[in-house]
């Protein structure tokens, strides 16, 4: 190639293209005569330079297929930049060059699985293309195949909900050359809420490799326990329906809140989230400072029998205008708290579950703030629906993966304190009991995560109140595990 057509390319100089044809007006014809090389479009695709790349695809579109000495086509090496821009600008030209096939038989879409979600484009990309799904490699491996390989759960979880859509669901039980079906490969790499998706998307958990092993039997051979777990609750008839049913209502829901959050680019999502802190910030300002202020009480008025002891640090307002405040209030606060927690799914997974937990613990204090301020019984009653209402849709977002369940165990155990279930007074036990069964429940396959949770929940408590009945809680969770483990082994080892 030129050295002045490449540096055209690289710096996307589209002056310095013209000029060379201007020259030579065979400047392009070269390219077309070789079956494997390097064009101007390639340069340009893995540059990021658009508005070149736009004016080679008008001038040669041909160059959009070819490949180049590494097998890949400009848009192979288009969908591994970060901007998502160029790579959906091709497919609107040709969507067939999503199923162009390059080094080894992979196809853009699974250079993407194995790449990660960035930016939304795994959910554009089989928008305009959703047959490019049933594609396989020269190993006969699909997109479910590399997304388990790869450990990518916010991938497998797009690629079932296409398969849902356009029902390919045949894809989820397609079989590699070894016999191996994406099902036997998270069972090898024990990944249990990959097979927990898998099992969803009816992926045959009786389908054997060339060796004749079912899922169970290398999950078995491998001793991977969580797996075994998950598979041998598949085979119990009802209770697996069930939760394959709800868990399922429960992703489609979840995935038409997130649905347009996934097609943001980075500038806008970034936008969004300093719009979103500003907005949670000002309601949980609102929050501290209600209309009319806080009665403090005064020095001379308890001599004279002016106020109300419990009335101290309680809004003036009465119930009417603390609803018509408060209402509006916390519906700011809840759809800017959860629209905070689905903009985090891109950044990377430590730094976003600690983002989480910080927020979990704000949206506690803003919960807490408002119960100690509520003018009346009545009304500190009625806020506790706010956090019965945050609290499930947090629980939609952990089906999408969005929301750690370590966030959600959080907001559950301390707003659970403040819910309805306020027996302190009359029997301490119960509500405690609920709640280690409660944690045990949703954490069971996250034991421990869930115990730091568990003993942070007891300690607290427990020194605030000096009232050790909080460790109800941990006792309940550790017989609950022990009872789990008993049960695991006898399914593992029966014959």
């Amino acid at each position: 190639m030129d050295k002045r057509l490449r540096t055209a390319a690289r710096t996307g100089n589209v002056s310095d293209l013209y000029s060379l044809i201007e020259i030579d007006g065979n400047a392009l014809k070269q390219f077309d005569e070789e079956e494997f090389v390097e064009t101007p479009l390639h340069i340009a695709a893995e540059g990021g330079c658009l508005r070149f790349a736009m004016e080679m695809m008008s001038l040669k579109p041909s160059f959009a297929s070819k490949l180049n000495k590494q097998g890949l086509t400009p848009l192979h090496l288009a969908v591994t930049n970060p901007d998502t821009s160029m790579a959906l600008r091709f497919l609107e030209i040709n969507k067939d060059l999503a199923r162009g096939k390059g080094k080894n038989g992979k196809t853009p879409l699974h250079i993407i699985t194995e790449a990660g979600n960035h930016n939304g484009l795994l959910d554009r990309f089989l928008e305009i293309c959703p047959q490019s799904i049933r594609d396989v490699t020269v190993e006969n491996r699909n997109a479910l195949h590399i997304a388990v390989e790869n450990n990518e759960l916010d991938v497998l979880q797009v690629l079932i909900r296409t398969l849902e859509k356009i029902d390919y669901c045949e894809v989820v039980n397609q079989k590699d050359e070894g016999g191996n079906t994406a099902l036997h490969l998270a069972a090898f790499h024990d990944r249990p809420e990959m097979l927990k998706l898998l099992l969803n998307c009816n992926a045959d958990k009786h389908a054997t490799n060339q060796a004749g092993l079912t899922a169970l039997d290398i999950a078995d051979q491998h001793q991977n326990e969580d797996s075994i777990t998950v598979l041998r609750s598949c085979f119990i008839p009802g209770v697996s329906d069930f939760k394959r049913k709800f868990e399922k209502q429960m992703t489609k829901v979840s995935s038409l809140m997130s649905h347009e959050i996934d097609n943001m680019s980075g500038e806008e999502r970034n936008a969004l989230l300093v719009i979103l802190g500003l907005l949670l910030t000002a309601t949980f300002q609102a929050s501290l400072s209600p209309p009319g202020g806080i009665w403090q009480g005064d020095n001379n008025s308890k001599s004279k029998g002016s106020y109300d002891k419990m009335a101290l640090g309680k809004s003036i307002l009465d119930e009417l205008s603390f609803f018509a405040f408060y209402i509006p209030t916390c519906l700011v606060f809840i759809v800017s708290f959860l629209l905070t927690l689905a903009l985090l799914k891109p950044y990377p997974h430590c730094f976003r579950t600690a983002l989480q937990v910080l927020l979990a613990f704000f949206a506690i204090c803003f919960d807490q703030s408002i119960g100690y301020i509520a003018p009346t019984e009545y009304t500190a009653s009625v806020t506790i629906t706010f956090s019965v209402l945050v609290l499930f849709l947090t629980l939609l977002m952990v089906s999408t993966s969005r929301v750690s369940k370590l966030n959600v165990a959080i907001l559950g155990c301390w707003l659970f304190s403040s819910s309805v279930l306020t027996f302190d007074d009359m029997n301490p036990v119960l509500p405690n009991v609920i709640k280690g069964v409660g944690l045990f429940l949703f954490l069971y396959d996250e034991f421990w995560k869930g115990t730091i949770v568990v003993v942070a929940y007891c300690l607290s408590f427990s020194m605030l109140t000096w009232d050790f009945t909080y460790c109800i809680v941990f006792a309940y969770w550790l017989s609950l595990f022990l009872c789990r483990f008993c049960l695991n082994w006898f399914l593992i080892h029966r014959v």
